[in-house]
């Protein structure tokens, strides 16, 4: 008789006590039901708001990874897959699923995910994602091109940026409810095979915070493997219904890591035009800051020094 099949869930959370509490209850409800052997790991990034204390109190059979400062996204995840042992251990759990905190995980879902993973014999599933009220979100997208960054830096109508010249997969393969090839999943859910991770490594360091699912994605999808959306898998994602005021250090970070992206995988004509493209976007993003009435100058001054940041970021010939 085989050994059952092991599974390793990693969050990596920062300053959102109440979110990752929610989603770890619901995570461990939906666990119960799997036969699988099964271990949460939570990497706290030196939250202020008693987000490790919590956890320990409330789910103490969580493993959990305190660094003392944060890591960010990607090597906050890779300290987890590390003690876990990858990527070059032994007795490795079968399945890694990477979740964000900022999600709930409906009945059913994380076996619905591993299910669609072993149906179609990827190497990467996502989950289906909607927002806290049910609403759709798109939850997996095309590898970023030249035309979907010009849909980035400057206007078109609403309409087109939900298509898929803007790297969207249409509804009814999500209403389908069967699993359907990708570029990549949104990194809130993220299951990955332990071949995958063996053979194409872990999350590179690189990427603090943006952009890393994406190139992770693309490394596997250069090893040969699939990469697929299962809808039947369900997860609320709570993050981005609101879009807030752009900060200007999320705007810095998250510009530089796309310019790491085009470096690192961009043949030189396309990423020539790619940097282009961006100092070009960066100068109208400075123009329409200039024009902001509802700005502070404090505000201005500083979302104006982190578009010449990117600017100054795409001159160079690294990032």
């Amino acid at each position: 008789m085989s050994a059952p099949k092991r599974l390793s869930v990693v969050i990596v959370t920062w300053n959102v006590r109440e979110l990752v509490l929610g989603c770890l209850e619901s995570l461990y409800a939906d666990l119960a039901a799997l036969p699988f052997h099964s271990d949460v790991w939570v990497v706290d990034n030196a939250s202020q708001d008693g987000t490790a204390e919590a956890v320990r109190a409330r789910f103490p059979q969580t493993k959990l990874l305190e660094p003392g400062k944060n890591l960010g996204f990607a090597a906050g995840n890779n300290l987890a897959l590390r003690q876990i042992g990858f990527p070059d251990g032994v007795d490795l759990p079968d399945y890694v699923f990477l979740l964000n905190p900022d999600t709930l995980v409906r009945p059913g879902a994380v076996a619905a995910l591993i299910g669609g993973l072993e149906q179609t014999q990827a190497g990467l599933a996502g989950a289906r994602l909607v927002y806290g009220d049910g609403a759709f979100q798109h939850s997996a997208f095309r590898f970023p091109g030249l035309l979907q960054l010009v849909f980035d830096l400057f206007p078109f109508p609403a309409r087109v940026y939900e298509s898929r010249l803007n790297g969207r997969y249409p509804r009814a393969l999500y209403d389908s409810g069967q699993p359907f090839p990708v570029d990549h999943p949104l990194g809130a859910t993220f299951l990955l095979r332990r071949e995958v991770i063996t053979e194409t490594g872990l999350f590179d360091e690189r990427f603090w915070l943006y952009c890393e699912e994406i190139d992770w994605a693309m490394r596997i999808r250069a090893a040969g493997w699939q990469v697929v959306c299962v809808p039947a898998a369900e997860v609320v994602h709570l993050a981005g219904q609101s879009t807030g005021q752009i900060r200007p250090d999320a705007l810095r970070r998250l510009w530089e890591a796309r310019l790491r992206l085009y470096h690192k995988h961009y043949p030189p004509l396309k990423r020539a035009l790619a940097l282009w493209l961006v100092r070009l976007g960066m100068n109208r993003m400075i123009q329409r800051i200039a024009r902001d009435s509802t700005l502070a100058e404090d505000q201005r001054q500083a979302l104006v020094q982190a578009c010449w940041d990117v600017i100054r970021a795409s001159r160079r010939g690294h990032i």
